[in-house]
Order: structure tokens, then sequence, then C-alpha cells
């Protein structure tokens, strides 16, 4: 009787237990990695949760994680992907700002499409798609140019915002410098097609003193209306949920840009009083349960 007992645990943990692992594609001539979270033992009997990580970011950091173990807990399987940002296989850290920057903003929507379309290949039917702060807006875009009816939800977690006087004050404060002339330099490159050629000893994203191509700085601080998420919102077929929190001073003004388009049926704000960028500890857990809640009612 004992023995049979033991024999039931086990199976029962079995059927609560998840697995973890590294998966990999091959995109764009680069191999893309992401980190698999599979609640039961196969991916294809549930939704799964397809997440993309912020400005220079990986899939390990502690928010992807943290929401990887909180979705597990929760019989949910999830996927969060490495950015390339234009490196083959790149580590799960932040990017080294000693490297040259080949990578574009939108690169990631490709990156965010080839995933999708790998879960489609494993037998997923349904997913839903997340991203934080940067990676928020690139899940943006793809949810507003593909309309792909595998998607039945977008979870945006403090997506970033942009307002083209701030980007010029912001890069002045943060640098000491003018971004209009570098921003001319660029444009100049990117016209006479030379795009692909590096600007040297330049200040890009939260890099100082670094190399990028001028297509890659263009794309990070050129004036581009779509940088601005809450613009995208109302062009995306799939619900849409955005996470607010009160003390978020990386994002600015996202409540109140998308508290006059939430209907609670095709945009809902949910804002968490206290939380600040990354939503640690206990307001992550309510961001899991309340995913979890949606899910089940999708």
């Amino acid at each position: 009787m004992r023995n049979r007992f033991i024999i039931l645990l086990l199976g029962l943990c079995l059927s609560f237990s998840t697995m973890a692992g590294v998966v990999t594609l091959s995109h764009d001539g680069r191999t893309l990695n992401a980190n698999l979270e599979q609640a039961g033992s196969d991916v294809s009997t549930g939704p799964v949760v397809l997440m993309t990580h912020g400005t220079l970011a990986h899939r390990g950091m502690e928010i992807m994680a943290g929401l990887q173990g909180m979705f597990a807990d929760r019989g949910i399987s999830s996927l969060a992907i490495n950015l390339s940002l234009g490196l083959d296989d790149r580590a799960a850290a932040m990017y080294d700002c000693a490297t040259p920057h080949t990578h574009t903003h939108t690169d990631a929507v490709g990156e965010i499409g080839a995933w999708l379309g790998w879960l489609k290949a494993q037998g997923v039917s349904t997913v839903a798609l997340l991203g934080h702060s940067r990676g928020g807006n690139q899940t943006a875009r793809f949810a507003a140019d593909h309309d792909d009816p595998v998607v039945s939800a977008v979870l945006l977690v403090a997506p970033m915002t942009q307002d083209a006087a701030y980007a010029l004050q912001d890069y002045k404060k943060r640098y000491g410098k003018e971004l209009a002339p570098l921003l001319a330099k660029a444009q100049k490159m990117v016209a006479e097609g030379k795009g692909s050629e590096m600007m040297a000893g330049v200040d890009f994203i939260y890099c100082e003193d670094t190399s990028a191509t001028a297509e890659a700085f263009l794309s990070y601080h050129g004036p581009d209306e779509k940088m601005d998420t809450p613009r995208l919102l109302t062009g995306i077929r799939a619900p849409v949920t955005v996470f607010a929190g009160t003390e978020d001073t990386v994002v600015k003004g996202l409540i109140g840009k998308v508290e006059p388009l939430a209907d609670g049926k095709a945009i809902s704000l949910v804002t968490m009083d206290g939380a600040d960028h990354f939503f640690r500890d206990l307001y992550s857990e309510d961001i899991a349960d309340l995913v979890a809640e949606l899910l089940e009612a999708r």
C-alpha cells in the first residue's frame, strides 16, 4: 500500500511539473535562442506566453525569469526570447556597450515573428504576446502589423512611450550633447547608401562613447511616431492589456496616454499603485494572476 501511495505521489508531481530549457532557431543567418518553460508534458496543450525583454537586456533578466516561474506555478507555458541585437546566438546577458551596434529597433519585430512561427510548428494554437518596456513597443508593433489568429492576447508591461521634444531634451541631459546634429549626420549617411557604416564615438541609447551604424542610430534615436506605444494600440486586433506602475520613472506619461483609449474590452489598463518599472515581488505575482485569469477567460 505504501509503495502504491509513493507511486501515486510521484505521478501527481510529474503531472504538475514544468520542463525548462534553451531552444534555438535559425533566422536571417543567425542563431536565436530562448528559454522555454513548459507546463506539463506537451507545450501544445495550452496557451503559451511569448515574452520579449527590454532595451539591451536578455531573456534571463529578473522580470522575465520571475514571470516565467510565476506562470509555471499557474500551469502556463512560456517562451522568453533573447533578441539577437545583431549577434549570433547572443548570450543571456546585458549587451556589452563596447560591442559595435549594428542592430535596429525593428529587428525585433521579425524575430518575434520567427518565434511565433516556431511555436506554431510545435502545434501551439493559442499564444499571448508579452513585452516589457522597449520590448512592449516591439511586441505592439508586431501585433499591429500581423493579424495572426493564433495571437489571443497582447500583454504590454510598462511599454515605452516617446515624445520627440522630450527625447531631444533627455539626450542633452544624459550626455551633454545635442542629438539633432547626430541625427542629421545619420540621415545623410543613410540617404547616401552608407547606413551600414559606423558612427564612431557616439552616445547610443544607454551606452557612452560607443560605435553604431548610421542605420542603427537613426532607428533608435530618430523621429518615429510608432515608438510611442499608445499610438499603436487601436491597430491591434487581439485584446490588449497594458500594465502600468504609478512609481515608474522610466516610462513617461503612459497612464495618461492609455486611459482615454481603455474601454475594458479591446484595450484594458491595469494600474498598479506603488509599482516601479520592473514590477518586483508581489507586483509581478499580481501580473501573473491577472494573466492567468485572462488566458482562462480566452
